[in-house]
């Protein structure tokens, strides 16, 4: 008997499927079939009275992706509404983390919010002097959400779960940002949905490496994936990072050369835009920056 399922969470060549009724179970990956990731649609069928296995993967709207070491794409979750970028001032952010998680997220076709965790300690931080932190009203004049929350007081975590409803949500962001605080607060219900996944896999898979899929009390998903240090580029062209700079869109085409990376090309109409300040020069040092390390 074949059903249709949601996975809950992958890892290796098993994972955890919702059935349509509700119900979870461990499944295993086909080698013909390929690695499902967590949010994938699949169709699974039962191999015993406990597991099934997953033989087909219905076509995915988007990828959330990260790079891997050696630059290459390494796809982590599927069929996601949004992104949220969390951001804290301990650890305070690196100087380009948020443009290349704006880059990454604006080049898979999801929508990226920024949260803004920890923010009762944000007016005593002594901030690097690049810190994205300083530029927060300037992210919310470009038109991206911001969201501030703390999980120790006001403001709390008010500002989300209206954010989330009816949505499929990712929580990204760096290791000690706060991203397990803010799962504990969303989901009251977090230690029976976590012991659920045990119970059903005979093992703990809520882990620092495990991608893993929540419903959220009002409705909507909430995927909670592993922190990490630094977020990194995969391998981009100059014109897939310049997308990923909302601001640089209604001049595409204005440039006088068709290949022009918006460095040091004669005309460029980026270039001319930061001169008269219609453009953010800061932003525009970001770019070159990432384009710089782009090779």
């Amino acid at each position: 008997m074949r059903e249709h399922a949601l996975v809950l969470a992958s890892w290796g060549d098993r994972g955890l499927v919702e059935l349509e009724g509700g119900t979870s179970r461990e499944c295993k990956f086909l080698r013909s079939v390929g690695r499902a990731l967590c949010g994938d649609r699949v169709t699974v069928e039962w191999a015993d009275a406990e597991s099934t296995v997953v033989v087909s993967i219905e076509p995915r709207r988007n990828e959330f992706v990260r790079a891997t070491p050696r630059g290459r794409k390494q796809a982590i979750a599927a069929n996601l509404d949004q992104v949220l970028i969390v951001l804290a001032p301990a650890p305070e952010p690196s100087r380009d983390l948020v443009e290349r998680y704006l880059v990454a997220v604006h080049s898979l076709g999801i929508r990226p919010a920024l949260v803004l965790n920890k923010s009762e300690l944000l007016a005593d931080a002594e901030l690097n002097g690049h810190s994205p932190l300083h530029r927060i009203d300037e992210y919310r004049a470009l038109g991206y959400e911001v969201l501030e929350t703390s999980c120790k007081g006001p403001p709390g975590i008010a500002a989300l779960p209206d954010v989330l409803a009816g949505c499929t949500s990712i929580l990204v962001g760096q290791s000690g940002v706060g991203k397990s605080s803010l799962v504990n607060a969303l989901l009251p219900d977090l230690e029976l949905q976590t012991g659920t996944l045990s119970r059903v896999t005979g093992k703990g898979i809520h882990t620092t490496t495990t991608t893993v899929m929540y419903s959220l009390p009002r409705s909507g998903r909430l995927i909670d994936s592993p922190g990490v240090w630094e977020y990194g580029l995969w391998d981009m062209t100059p014109r897939e990072l310049a997308g990923g700079f909302v601001e640089f869109r209604p001049l595409e085409g204005s440039c006088r050369f068709n290949d022009c990376r918006h460095a040091s090309e004669p005309d460029c109409a980026i270039r001319l835009a930061v001169d008269r300040g219609d453009i953010r020069r800061w932003r525009h040092e970001s770019y070159r920056r990432l384009l710089d390390q782009a090779g």
